[in-house]
């Protein structure tokens, strides 16, 4: 008994400490570097087209040169649409009254997943499933759903949903997910924290008439509540890889799945919780592998009272379910909150260091964009020189494909009336999972070894076949590798090509 016992314990001691690195990655080459825009707060509602369009450009610029490699961008804010849609109306917080179309016409998702793409950055398309008006005093367009099917609807406080009980309501939503990922060019769908609506005081849920029609084999509501979301985060998930294999289905939810005082493998925080108030079982959406990753948003500072920060970061890295995991960070928290162990710099270095402590958290994703963008606290600054000083490549979800694309062909540097201009070809390819969509140009001293682990060398990320070089004077020696990635970012072997510059 003793000797099993003590297997057992040096097994636990082991997978403990597997979740860590020896060595935290000063300079990782693999991770997911995102940044939320949101579009709910109303600040791009009623700017002009091109005026917005440049808006839009110049916070890209601004978060591709801090680093930043993945935006999710706020597309259905209230069964609406930030994008051309035949099933929902245009979004209020484009136009200022909901159902009136941009003119000049645009489409700000097709917009912004060229602009992404352009600049190597991913693309997710973040939607609202439940949520009809943020405000009972916002119209609705003629031609919303509401208007055909007020059965499907329920108020809740100040607030609007579908009834996340009706399959009519899940019918509804695959519909709009299914348009969106057979029409744009999507890296990713995801959603944020919103499923049941957080608890008004006071106030329960009014799905009385739904529990009576369709909560037969539930004896408890929560349960049932629960299996609601299941069905369709499930749903979900399916009808994006039947359209899509490549395509990733992620969520953001609140930041603690359940207090240790509900469930004694809950974390230890006594604050609003996924399972119990929001009806979230995220944990098992992650088991099951109905979600691609997750992004918890864990936007209170190190020391917090209800939800410290370093508990709620150690408690989801041991809570993965083997699905990836990424830090959701709040920018203004971070620079409004002292270090506790040192009062005069604020939270963001120890944040980043205990992130980067574990294996299993492959990353982060800043709250909001903007704030990056304006440069809080000197946030920006810090990502620039320190912890994004090279770029990354998003980590490689193998669990959707693990096969790498092969080496690009025909590699040649050419003078052109455009300067000295570094050529290939793209590689042949079987399927669309295998297809090359983007480069990685890496540099190297001539005598140097090549590693091209050490992201210090990356050049460029790029959609084209071809890079600039920065000719000189001709007279010193450089080899370039290059590298194709799929849509999963699977990466291929290296091509190289020594050049005078």
């Amino acid at each position: 008994m003793r000797s099993k016992f003590l297997a057992c314990l040096f097994c636990m001691l082991f997978v403990g400490m597997g979740l860590l690195h020896a060595q935290p990655e000063r300079y990782p080459k693999r991770e997911f570097r995102g940044a939320w825009i949101q579009t709910v707060n109303g600040q791009f509602k009623g700017i002009p087209t091109e005026k917005l369009k440049q808006m839009l450009i110049d916070q890209l610029n601004s978060l591709q040169g801090a680093g930043i490699n993945a935006i999710i961008f706020q597309v259905r804010p209230e069964a609406d649409a930030l994008y051309a849609s035949q099933l929902e109306p245009w979004s209020r917080f484009l136009t200022g009254v909901q159902g009136k179309a941009p003119d000049p016409y645009w489409d700000p998702m097709a917009f912004m997943i060229e602009e992404c793409h352009k600049r190597g950055m991913e693309f997710h398309a973040w939607i609202n499933p439940y949520r009809v008006k943020t405000t009972l005093k916002s119209e609705l367009s003629p031609i919303h759903l509401y208007n055909i099917h007020p059965d499907w609807f329920v108020t809740y406080g100040d607030q609007l949903y579908f009834d996340p009980a009706l399959p009519e309501s899940r019918r509804h939503i695959c519909m709009v997910i299914s348009d969106i990922v057979s029409r744009y060019d999507v890296d990713a769908i995801h959603m944020d924290d919103y499923f049941y609506p957080y608890p008004a005081k006071g106030k329960d849920f009014p799905d009385d008439a739904s529990f009576a029609r369709y909560g037969g084999g539930f004896s408890n509501r929560g349960d049932w509540r629960r299996s609601n979301v299941n069905i369709l985060i499930k749903k979900i998930h399916e009808t994006i890889h039947e359209l899509k294999p490549w395509v990733k289905f992620g969520v953001s939810p609140f930041g603690i799945y359940r207090n240790q005082s509900s469930d004694p493998l809950g974390s230890k925080t006594n604050g609003l919780q996924n399972y119990d108030d929001l009806y979230a079982d995220v944990l098992l959406w992650a088991r099951n592998g109905w979600i691609d990753y997750n992004i918890p948003q864990i936007y209170w500072q190190i020391g917090h009272p209800v939800a410290d920060y370093d508990t709620l970061v150690r408690w989801w890295a041991k809570n993965t379910e083997n699905r990836p995991l990424f830090i959701g960070q709040s920018v203004m928290n971070t620079v409004q909150n002292a270090d506790p162990q040192n009062p005069s710099i604020n939270q963001l270095p120890r944040k980043m260091a205990l992130q980067r402590a574990f294996q299993t958290i492959e990353g982060s994703c800043q709250w909001p964009a903007s704030a990056v963008v304006e440069n809080a606290g000197n946030y920006r600054d810090a990502l620039i020189t320190e912890y994004h000083k090279y770029p990354a490549l998003p980590p490689v979800f193998d669990f959707m494909d693990n096969v790498a694309p092969d080496k690009v062909k025909k590699m040649k540097p050419v003078w052109t009336a455009d300067g000295y201009i570094l050529f290939w070809t793209a590689p042949k390819y079987k399927d669309e999972m295998n297809r090359a969509v983007q480069y990685v140009v890496y540099r190297f001293d001539s005598k140097e070894k090549v590693n091209i682990d050490d992201p210090s060398h990356i050049v460029a990320i790029t959609r084209d076949s071809f890079y600039k070089l920065p000719y000189n004077d001709g007279k010193t020696k450089y080899r370039y590798v290059v590298t194709a990635l799929d849509r999963i970012h699977n990466e291929s072997k290296s091509k190289s090509k020594k050049v005078k510059l």
